[in-house]
């Protein structure tokens, strides 16, 4: 009891200091920003995600994963920025993280955007076995879940010391060579789980005779954001590009992918090494739900393990450094933040389906599959009939930085959705962070839902068909309310 009582007098004394001092200061304006980085990586033996069947566990780690975090402030407005190595966190995880952050430093909710970077060579944030898949109602966390939560607050903290005077700047550069849609227009037919015909195929090979066209767009651009101290020494870079992620890795190996490269090598370029306190360069992923970086048109590339990730990661590197040196970094600028949540209605599995389901799980293994993946998604229809409900609430985030525009999504969003957030924000440049504040499945547009293909299987997307209209408008509408 004492020493709660200790706490709350330092930290009623320390708000009397600081808004003495701000009264003293009426009419200076100060941006302040810092930046730091926490280690997240789990331990050996935990299994990977990524990819379907049985997660191999990991059995050597290639380099640590962390989480990387970056805060702003005007004056009046923080805003926090926390992108982890992760292929998805579940939004019961970021609850705790931001019940953390507000406890220990008070920057409300809505100015704290928390985000995975989709790499799919970490362990599991979903919860474990069929539970990465269910609905946590009660925000259960398991070790690792508990452990990531913490290391975010601690993260934010650290960057929250780190706050000095500072300038900031942005820019967009062009990186088309390695973001190509993985949809891919067929010429016949293809087979689903469902025993159902699409006319999309996910990753349909190379130089495959059957190819027709890729189904939707790719967005080039790789957004950037700069911090700086008063005197020049690069403080953070926070970077966006809309690419899944690149892979060439063993099946058991821990790495955080050319998002962990970019950022290593966004500092060497910048000669920000061994600084105190350190530089932190950080990539987040843009809307890249249908993107990858493998050409289906073109014959297929020789690469060691971790040898193209490298490649993608300088190129996209090199890009922004050749923009930052354009880059007029401001002493000040308005930081604004809103946030909502938008309801969704939950695609459930119909009668026929569920029947379906139940009769491929009761048959002997002997019985040959029509599909490979009919099983799976026979137990993910029983698994959305039976733990989710008929509704959820999305967290939707839009952050201004002068006049710059930042939407978070917490899916795998379809690039034509970020493109035409782009086109129709107030904010311009925009870029959207996907995965934020949680991790839903895949995000098509209803047009794709119309082509079929993987991304919009019932269990793969769980959300309605209209739900990409819904939040496209819900945040223009949080857009308009920063202006």
């Amino acid at each position: 009891m004492r020493e709660i009582k200790r706490t709350l007098v330092f930290i009623v004394f320390v708000f009397t200091c600081f808004f003495s001092l701000r009264a003293q200061q009426a009419g200076d304006r100060v941006f302040r920003a810092g930046a730091a980085t926490v280690n997240i990586t789990p331990p050996l033996g935990l299994g990977i995600v990524g990819n379907f069947g049985n997660p191999p566990p990991a059995a050597h780690i290639h380099d640590e994963l962390h989480a990387r975090c970056l805060a702003l402030d005007d004056g009046t407005t923080r805003l926090i920025f926390v992108i982890a190595d992760n292929v998805g966190i579940s939004q019961v995880v970021f609850d705790e993280a931001k019940r953390l952050i507000y406890n220990e430093t008070f920057t409300p909710r809505e100015q704290v955007l928390l985000a995975a970077n989709h790499t799919h060579s970490a362990v599991s944030a979903g919860g474990k076995g069929e539970k990465r898949r269910g609905w946590n109602e009660r925000g259960e966390l398991d070790e690792y879940q508990g452990f990531l939560a913490r290391r975010i607050a601690d993260g934010v903290r650290m960057a929250i010391n780190n706050l000095e005077p500072a300038r900031i700047g942005w820019g967009v550069g062009r990186v088309p060579q390695h973001v190509f849609n993985r949809r891919w227009k067929m010429k016949s037919p293809v087979l689903n789980p469902f025993g159902e015909k699409d006319q999309v195929r996910m990753n349909p090979g190379r130089l495959n005779p059957d190819l027709l066209e890729p189904a939707g767009p790719t967005d080039p651009g790789v957004s950037f954001i700069s911090v700086q101290s008063r005197e020049g020494r690069p403080l953070a870079l926070l970077a966006n590009y809309s690419l899944h992620y690149v892979g060439g890795v063993p099946d058991n190996h821990i790495s955080g992918d050319y998002f962990a490269v970019f950022a290593d090598r966004i500092q060497e370029l910048l000669k920000a090494d061994r600084q105190d306190p350190p530089f932190v360069g950080i990539m987040s992923n843009g809307t890249s739900g249908d993107v990858n970086n493998i050409n289906f048109a073109a014959p297929a590339e020789q690469h060691k393990p971790y040898e193209k990730m490298r490649i993608v990661a300088d190129d996209v590197a090199q890009e922004v450094i050749k923009v930052y040196k354009t880059v007029q970094h401001k002493d000040w600028v308005k930081l604004s933040a809103a946030q909502s949540e938008l309801p969704l209605q939950v695609r459930k599995p119909d009668k026929q389906m569920i029947t379906r389901a139940e009769k491929i799980l009761s048959r002997p293994d002997t019985v040959k599959p029509a599909h490979a993946l009919e099983a799976t998604y026979a137990r993910r229809m029983i698994q959305l009939e039976q733990e989710w409900p008929d509704q959820i609430k999305i967290i939707l985030q839009a952050f201004r930085i002068g006049d710059l525009g930042i939407a978070a999504i917490p899916f795998e969003v379809f690039t034509e959705t970020g493109l035409e957030l782009k086109a129709r924000s107030p904010f311009k440049p925009s870029f959207t962070i996907e995965l934020a504040n949680g991790s839903y499945g895949y995000l098509p547009t209803p047009e794709q839902h119309q082509l079929g293909g993987y991304e919009t299987w019932l269990g793969t997307n769980i959300v309605e068909k209209q739900a990409t209209r819904k939040i496209v408008a819900e945040l223009l509408k949080l857009f308009d309310k920063i202006k």
